[in-house]
């Protein structure tokens, strides 16, 4: 308990993630010594869409995914910065902060849920707790920093305390209000251009791995060191092109658009605006043609680059693009590893992947980029998870 102690007393403090030593290969997410103690004053925030594979089923992913990715938007907003962990589960998300952020937290979360309830007639779940009440559960949170592109970089989580707190919220813990009806949360930079991303390989392959209950830790690690080994081969990739994404027309998404900015109804002035930004962005990329300092193929690289398509929460999830004879590959090794007791998973194939962007400064380098299968995704997946035994 002593060194478990010192460890925490070691990284305590508001700036705990700002320490952090970044990695840049994926494949030592499963090495221990990545992976920090949070402190525990810090808060974890939570939310989750309640019902969200009967949306999916409606064909409303795109809301779901804009509605999960709101809550880390709203955050970055009033930090002024995207640099704070956090991870993206498709139809909710979750972050941490130091306990002097705690007050910004709520409000932020509170503000989404209201938003999402009055733009898309959903119902988010939020929540606040403090990590050391998850480690008096016996819990642990840890945080690493893995770095996708030199200009970006994203939060893994490990130690159970992550998964339980979901758990809980699931079951009411924890549980925080919405704000008001009408209250509208700072969404600035939340949006995307782009149109639904169709496989080069044959399948777009949403999964999802979790630790079995009682698994032995190294069992689960070289599982999942083999299903990285299958992904990083050549029948396998992040599911978009080198290019990036195709461009979707000026309209594609224009009510979603117009939600996000707080438009409500025919308000011919924000329509006005709204319409005249989505006219010149979709001439700006798909010309080509730099201007003022955007420069649309740099912009489109960084994009490649900075997408969030695989992350590690108290478990592991990739959305790839990939051969169906892998996707059978991988389907089967984890079939086994499940039979053996060492891991639980979910997988979804589909035919799209789409993106949900959050770009507070289109001439910055440190743009966000969401990915989900455009057919439920990471919620679909999580749905062919087994209950643990």
């Amino acid at each position: 308990m002593e060194a478990g102690r010192k460890e925490t007393d070691d990284w305590a403090g508001a700036d705990f993630y700002a320490r952090l030593p970044i990695f840049d290969h994926f494949s030592d997410l499963t090495d221990p010594k990545r992976y920090m103690p949070v402190p525990g004053d810090w808060v974890l925030g939570l939310s989750d869409i309640v019902r969200s594979t009967s949306a999916i089923r409606a064909g409303r992913y795109k809301e779901v995914n804009t509605a999960a990715a709101a809550v880390i938007a709203a955050v970055a907003n009033k930090l002024g910065t995207s640099e704070f962990p956090f991870v993206f589960g498709g139809d909710g998300a979750s972050f941490a902060l130091p306990s002097s952020q705690s007050d910004l937290a709520r409000d932020a979360l509170s503000a989404v849920a209201a938003w999402v309830r009055d733009a898309f007639g959903f119902e988010l779940r939020i929540a606040l707790v403090q990590v050391s009440d998850i480690r008096a559960q016996g819990h642990d949170v840890r945080i690493a920093r893995f770095s996708a592109s030199p200009d970006v970089s994203y939060a893994m989580f490990a130690g159970g305390g992550l998964a339980y707190a979901e758990r809980q919220m699931k079951n009411g813990a924890f549980a925080i209000p919405p704000a008001p009806s009408g209250t509208l949360p700072d969404l600035t930079g939340l949006s995307c251009r782009f149109d639904e991303i169709t496989p080069e390989r044959g399948v777009i392959l949403s999964l999802i791995i979790l630790p079995a209950a009682k698994a032995a830790q190294e069992a689960f690690n070289t599982l999942i060191d083999q299903v990285l080994t299958l992904a990083e081969g050549q029948e396998a990739g992040r599911p978009l092109p080198d290019t990036g994404p195709p461009l979707a027309s000026p309209f594609k998404g224009f009510g979603i658009d117009a939600k996000t900015t707080g438009t409500k109804g025919f308000q011919l002035w924000p329509l006005a605006k709204l319409t005249a930004r989505r006219l010149i962005t979709f001439l700006i990329l798909r010309t080509g043609h730099t201007v003022g300092g955007f420069d649309p193929a740099r912009y489109r690289r960084q994009l490649v680059e900075n997408t969030d398509f695989r992350k590690f929460d108290d478990g592991l999830r990739m959305t790839l693009d990939c051969t169906p004879a892998l996707a059978d590959r991988l389907e089967s090794l984890l079939s086994d590893a499940e039979k053996k007791g060492i891991a639980r998973h979910g997988l979804h194939r589909q035919e799209a992947a789409l993106m949900t962007c959050f770009v507070p400064s289109p001439t910055r380098a440190d743009h966000i980029h969401f990915v989900d299968g455009a057919m439920g995704g990471y919620a679909m997946a999580a749905q062919a998870l087994k209950p643990p035994a």
